[in-house]
């Protein structure tokens, strides 16, 4: 692969998190060039680049801000989404700890372009370290007089706006966008119907736009090269660079910034340096545990893209990349993903209620040894009627990952009925039958046939 593209978001520059070297290298330029233009030119700018949100909708940002109403007759407020609680997604957290005054610039730009009054960062609750490391450098750039009352001054204009940092409480279901807001809000994080939607009514029941961190922090990189070399980047279709987080049994797990498009064996032999021992890959979630995954034997021309990887019946989600190997236990990762789906549902939609827990039951029952092969068909029914079904995307994101594992191994979960594979924890004798005494759930777990 060409390394002729740039860094727009994890730049190799010593630092670049301190306040003094950002501005060293530009930084905070390109909001004081863009208050020459007006918020309409702003928002047209954001669209030509092509930018689609990088929290797992690849929704059209530009697009996304125009549906803020004009007019400041009321306060508006934008959402940066940094919740970040996607098993496999690990992203987010990289701004926040190497370059958060880009993200902190982003939020001014998109503020002025929207009208903001202020705006609530939300960071997942567990992320103490991030928490406190985005914070001190929003703290530099108030004491600095690039946020707030005092930004006239510095910028000389009469826009102002406000930050804040918002820390969750710990719940996956607060990632979705109207959760969130009723998080921030106090109240219980239940998503909301739609329509009305958040530019009509949002927190407080004022407009609000809601972005993920990525998204944000990718707007001053567009404008300090152009929206038309922004578009060039990558696949046309979903431009620009992304940040891969590549986990599972690769030889170099990490973040990594590259082109979308790329070929997902590329990023995988090539960047990633393989597969520990040289093993061949059973599977891989190409974007987040809620993806469908893809098979081993079916990545070759695979590019990881948003266009390229709905041809394959999956999507780029969060880009988080789920690598597993020919030792992979599939019936067991389809249990742990499903588990902690029926654990984070809010419970407010009977179809994700009762379905994500039908579904871990069933996949428990194959676990112990007591499913039928009727009960595969029976797992692919109840996903089929989750998705679709709820007022947010939590039921989806539970039934994709159990109908495509069922599906594209089918003859593994089938094998492991016939066998009567139990489920085997530390403190259960290998070949004793599984009881609810003795069957201890935890992250280390294996299956072994029945004797």
């Amino acid at each position: 692969m060409s390394n002729d593209y740039p860094k727009l978001l994890l730049p190799d520059i010593a630092d670049y998190h301190k306040l003094e070297v950002y501005q060293k290298h530009g930084g905070y330029e390109q909001f004081r060039n863009v208050l020459k233009l007006s918020p309409d030119e702003v928002i047209d700018v954001v669209k030509k680049s092509g930018l689609r949100g990088r929290g797992g909708a690849c929704f059209p940002t530009g697009l996304k801000w125009s549906f803020m109403p004009k007019g400041n007759d009321k306060p508006k407020y934008l959402c940066v989404n940094g919740d970040e609680s996607e098993p496999g997604s690990f992203k987010d957290r990289q701004i926040f700890e190497y370059n958060p005054h880009q993200l902190i610039e982003g939020i001014l730009i998109a503020a002025y372009a929207m009208g903001i009054t202020a705006t609530y960062v939300y960071i997942r609750g567990e992320y103490h370290k991030w928490i406190n490391l985005f914070q001190k450098a929003l703290d530099d750039a108030y004491e600095a007089g690039l946020v707030g009352e005092r930004m006239k001054h510095t910028f000389a204009t009469t826009f102002s706006t406000e930050i804040y940092v918002h820390k969750g409480a710990g719940a996956y279901i607060c990632g979705e966008e109207t959760a969130l807001m009723n998080s921030i809000e106090g109240q219980r994080g239940y998503p909301r119907v739609k329509p009305p939607f958040p530019a009509q009514y949002g927190l407080w029941g004022m407009p609000t736009t809601v972005n993920n961190v990525e998204t944000i922090a990718t707007v001053p990189a567009i404008f300090k090269i152009g929206a038309e070399a922004y578009s060039k980047i990558g696949a046309q279709g979903h431009p620009g660079t992304l940040l891969f987080g590549v986990s599972g049994h690769v030889n170099k797990p990490g973040v990594y910034e590259l082109p979308t498009g790329i070929l997902l064996t590329e990023l995988i032999y090539d960047i990633c340096g393989g597969i520990p021992g040289g093993k061949k890959i059973k599977a891989v979630i190409p974007g987040g545990s809620s993806m469908p995954p893809l098979r081993g034997d079916e990545l070759e021309g695979v590019h990881m893209d948003e266009e390229s990887l709905k041809k394959y019946g999956t999507h780029i989600g969060t880009a988080g990349v789920m690598v597993m190997d020919e030792d992979t236990d599939i019936v067991a990762v389809t249990l742990r993903i499903a588990h902690f789906y029926h654990h984070e549902s809010c419970g407010q939609c009977t179809p994700c209620r009762e379905g994500c827990g039908w579904m871990e039951k069933i996949l428990k029952r194959i676990a112990h040894g007591d499913a039928a092969l009727s009960d595969l068909d029976l797992l692919v029914d109840i996903a089929n009627n989750i998705e679709g079904n709820t007022i947010c995307a939590l039921g989806d994101a539970a039934a994709w990952p159990v109908r495509g594992f069922v599906t594209k191994f089918r003859d593994e979960f089938e094998r492991a009925v016939k066998e009567k594979r139990i489920f085997v924890a530390p403190n259960v004798v290998h070949g004793k039958r599984a009881t609810a005494q003795n069957l201890v759930f935890d992250e280390k777990f294996e299956y072994k046939p029945a004797i």
